[in-house]
């Protein structure tokens, strides 16, 4: 239970550029994304999008090596 609370903690603790790094760039099954963190973690990742304008959305991709 230590892990899921570390996750929730981070989660909480982040910006949304690295909430939407790890959520394109981690590998594939990745336990973060799995179960009640993963839940959690894609609850938080939408609610801190949601906060945001059209024009720092884009920017917070720019952050993580999106173009565009």
């Amino acid at each position: 239970m230590a892990w899921e609370d570390d996750v929730r903690r981070w989660t909480d603790d982040v910006g949304y550029a690295s909430l939407l790094d790890k959520w394109c760039n981690a590998p594939v099954g990745s336990p973060l994304f799995q179960g009640d963190p993963g839940y959690y973690f894609s609850k938080v990742m939408i609610e801190k999008r949601n906060k945001l304008t059209p024009g720092e959305h884009v920017a917070a991709g720019r952050r993580i090596g999106w173009s565009g």
